[in-house]
């Protein structure tokens, strides 16, 4: 087994925290004015474009960086120790876009891998959550295509994209379906903007869908391929989460272990107190298991057959559940360590413990996770615990 990085990975891992150092430079100003105001987009947007990290989980032929996912994992960790989810502002398109036709990809895709458009992911409704097969948004066929009715909830950068990709079940076999959607059509409406815990860079807004009339070749992937596509990518981004998490903890812990150091108390640092260090060292045992756990998985998924993608799947849950749960125990204890000052919002310490939480909520709830992980060991006995073999 050879666990090192890769030169290429190496040098990946140095251009993107070269990449976060300068994106860093706007967490005060993100988490103080709720956001970045455009002068600073535009900066950011030239800064990814400098790096050669745009699109990384897109190909190079299409204008992407073309990572394996072993490589996205190395990028992801650096970009995680951004608050403010500026991460996100080293954009990823949907993986779902890569199902678009060769029509749709110079419409909607190229631009977004260039930085001059942006996509944004309409699935979640008031009654469908865990479960999407509560899908209540409706697409109805008529002579100009189709028209789409309903609500969407927690849209992320919906505020920021000028696109959509909207899940509505079709036709009168409700046929759940995939439709790319320009943001300004007739009858989309941005209903409510509601603030959150964190402080992210975009916003999560709701929108109504009423009448809102799309052409035949709005479909994405082909009637009824909706919850095929947008499952087939959960295993990455699944792992994404679990890279981000992982380097959120890292800085926590960094930040937390040089707080100990320099503050005295009882005329001496804290860092000499047993239960300070016992901390420290349970910190990083969660970060450092995790981060080799993630990396083997991403490397794994790279290297497999189609006949491994629900076994892979079961793996990219655990290690979802595990670091973003893990990274929750590290923050809690780094913000502990700081103490008083580990709840005033301009230490990064308090953002990364708002910001973090909701990594056990979104692309599937720790409960949903360990039902995955449940039902491959139920279907498949533990295999899914076994290291590949060469």
């Amino acid at each position: 087994m050879d666990f090192r990085l890769t030169p290429r990975q190496a040098q990946l891992k140095a251009d993107a925290r070269a990449l976060t150092d300068v994106i860093a430079a706007y967490e005060n100003q993100c988490e103080e004015n709720n956001g970045l105001p455009a002068d600073a987009h535009a900066k950011i947007r030239d800064a990814v474009l400098d790096s050669g990290l745009q699109a990384v989980n897109m190909p190079a032929e299409w204008g992407g960086a073309g990572l394996t996912i072993a490589e996205q994992v190395t990028v992801q960790e650096e970009l995680g120790r951004l608050t403010g989810a500026l991460w996100d502002m080293v954009w990823r398109p949907a993986n779902a876009l890569r199902f678009c036709t060769p029509e749709q990809r110079e419409r909607f895709l190229t631009p977004v891998i260039r930085g001059e458009r942006r996509d944004c992911y309409a699935v979640t409704e008031p009654g469908a959550g865990s479960d999407p097969q509560n899908l209540a948004t409706t697409a109805t066929k008529n002579d100009r295509g189709w028209v789409l009715n309903g609500e969407k909830w927690f849209v992320t950068v919906g505020d920021h994209a000028d696109f959509m990709i909207v899940l509505a079940a079709a036709g009168p076999e409700r046929a759940p379906t995939l439709f790319l959607v320009d943001k300004d059509t007739p009858g989309i409406e941005m209903t409510r903007v509601p603030r959150f815990m964190h402080t992210f860079v975009y916003e999560h807004p709701e929108f109504t869908f009423t009448d809102v009339q799309v052409a035949e070749d709005a479909v994405l992937g082909g009637i009824g391929e909706g919850y095929d596509i947008t499952r087939s990518w959960f295993t990455e981004e699944r792992l994404m989460i679990a890279a981000r998490t992982t380097g959120a903890a890292e800085r926590a812990l960094e930040l937390a272990r040089d707080w100990a150091v320099e503050r005295e108390q009882f005329g001496a640092p804290i860092a000499s107190f047993q239960l300070i260090q016992g901390m420290l060292a349970d910190c990083a045992v969660d970060i450092a298991v995790n981060r080799a756990y993630t990396h083997q998985v991403a490397w794994e998924v790279g290297q497999a057959s189609a006949d491994d993608r629900k076994t892979l799947h079961a793996k990219a849950s655990i290690a979802k559940l595990a670091a973003s749960e893990a990274s929750g125990r590290v923050i809690d204890r780094c913000l502990q360590i700081h103490g008083g000052r580990g709840y005033d919002r301009t230490y990064a310490v308090e953002r990364l413990y708002r910001e973090l939480r909701v990594d056990r909520i979104w692309e599937g709830t720790s409960e949903i996770q360990r039902l995955i992980i449940a039902n491959e060991l139920i279907k498949r006995g533990s295999g899914v615990l076994d290291l590949p073999t060469a």
